[in-house]
């Protein structure tokens, strides 16, 4: 078969000739059919991701639908981190995926559960989130964030602040849910805006998290109030200068939400709902779909996808 292959971390993966997949345990082979390439699987393949353990050669790819033996077209979650969904065939195991609704759009389910998941999960799994919250999404231009605005709104929030960068994205959110939305540099209007938020959803992390924390905390009027601040991505930085004052003098609790931080079986009991909620069109995806041969030109960023997560299929 073909997959599209990494040998170097350094190096963009080719689409080339590989081993027919070799199932374990309770796992089966499932022709593939789309493929999401997520941030995830850029880190996975650069072995950036903080559960790359350095393994070459390796079949990129974390997650997929494909036609089971059965006849089912599911989307499944890959477990190995070698050998992954961007080929003809994989292995995975049928306890990790769920069925298609009849209808649904493979690229669209292919490309959106991963964006979705994690703010999905997050909220469901990491904190007790209640119903009628106030809920800040920090970095909501970015696929994920997009996701998340729509997510908070899906499961019960009752008002959303979504922050990010690009402006004319930004721009667009109000008609996916967001109540008001702030640029992320605005951090003073950010404080204005959120400061009787519940919940901080933030993909950025970094120094314009830690500047946001200090303004929220400060700006509250219960400062006692709770606040989950949930940590899911970091594309501001690694490490956020947060000082010591901003967790005693107020109700800040903060979380990460990602692999290790939930089980395998809590993103799996999750599926059916993540998948159902974009194959009816509750939460909007944008896919852009490329054949699996052109995973390099994918890989370089030769597609111009803006808020469209690009998808591979063969």
């Amino acid at each position: 078969m073909h997959a599209s292959v990494v040998t170097h971390f350094d190096s963009a993966p080719t689409w080339t000739e590989f081993p027919e997949p070799e199932p374990r345990g309770e796992e089966v082979v499932v022709d593939v059919v789309a493929a999401g390439l997520h941030p995830r699987v850029r880190s996975q393949a650069d072995g950036s991701h903080y559960t790359s353990d350095g393994a070459l050669p390796l079949v990129p790819g974390v997650d997929g639908v494909g036609r089971f033996p059965d006849g089912t077209l599911r989307y499944f979650a890959v477990q190995s981190d070698t050998r992954g969904s961007m080929a003809e065939r994989t292995a995975v195991d049928p306890r990790a995926s769920v069925v298609l609704p009849d209808g649904a759009d493979p690229a669209r389910i292919a490309a959106g559960v991963n964006p979705v998941m994690s703010s999905w999960v997050a909220l469901r799994r990491r904190i007790a989130f209640p119903d009628g919250a106030r809920v800040l999404v920090l970095g909501a231009t970015g696929a994920s964030g997009r996701a998340a605005v729509q997510v908070a709104k899906h499961l019960g929030a009752s008002h959303v602040v979504a922050s990010g960068r690009n402006p004319e994205r930004l721009a667009e959110l109000p008609a996916l849910g967001a109540d008001v939305v702030v640029p992320l540099d605005d951090v003073e209007a950010i404080g204005r805006a959120a400061s009787d938020v519940d919940v901080v959803i933030d993909y950025v992390w970094g120094a314009p998290a830690a500047a946001v924390m200090r303004t929220l905390v400060t700006a509250r009027e219960a400062r006692g109030a709770r606040l989950d601040w949930i940590a899911i991505g970091s594309t501001a930085g690694q490490e956020a200068p947060i000082p010591s004052a901003a967790l005693r003098a107020s109700g800040l609790t903060i979380v990460g939400s990602g692999q290790g931080s939930v089980g395998t079986s809590g993103f799996v009991a999750e599926l059916p709902g993540i998948v159902g909620a974009i194959a009816d069109g509750t939460i909007a995806v944008d896919a852009t779909a490329l054949p699996m041969h052109a995973v390099a030109d994918a890989w370089a960023g030769q597609v111009d996808a803006g808020t469209s997560r690009v998808v591979l299929v063969v």
